[in-house]
């Protein structure tokens, strides 16, 4: 069985075997600059999962589309995080690359296979009606409930000036 040998940009990487699961386009330079710009590569480790969905749906917004990327366990991270954005109607699946990435194992010493995952998300046509605006790096809604906190708060600093 054949398999397609890749080496990937970011970080140097001696052996890489690729499944594409999609149709491949044909890569200009310009796209490979594009997909460092809204690449996340996920762990399931250093953040909790809501937080790679809303930075996600941000790189959408800014780019129409992401590449989520993740190896060995946070797979399945990556995974649910792809589900939650096409199940919510925010993101079309554009592509899926599984692969096998030679790593050297920091406590042994020696050359191990890990796999890996990169999908490709691309903004949905209902996007834009579903995901509000961002201004000043706040939708909307963070900037009422900004406005909202901040006028408790006064009115809470004068109760206790009347109170005293």
């Amino acid at each position: 069985m054949a398999m397609e040998v890749a080496t990937p940009a970011p970080a140097p990487i001696p052996s890489e075997r690729n499944i594409v699961l999609a149709p491949a386009t044909t890569t200009t330079t310009a796209t490979v600059e594009t997909h460092k710009k809204n690449r996340i590569q996920v762990s399931n480790t250093k953040k909790p999962l809501f937080f790679y969905v809303n930075l996600a749906k941000r790189y959408i917004q800014q780019h129409n589309e992401v590449e989520l990327s993740a190896l060995g366990m946070a797979i399945t991270t990556v995974v649910t995080i792809s589900e939650i954005l096409k199940n919510n109607g925010l993101a079309t699946e554009k592509k899926v690359l599984t692969s096998t990435v030679g790593m050297k194992d920091e406590t042994k010493g020696r050359m191990v296979q890990k796999a890996k995952i990169e999908i490709v998300l691309g903004k949905s046509d209902k996007f834009d009606s579903l995901v509000p605006p961002v201004t000043n790096g706040k939708t909307p809604e963070e900037e009422a409930s900004a406005e909202t906190e901040a006028s408790v708060e006064a009115q809470e600093e004068v109760g206790a000036a009347t109170e005293v």
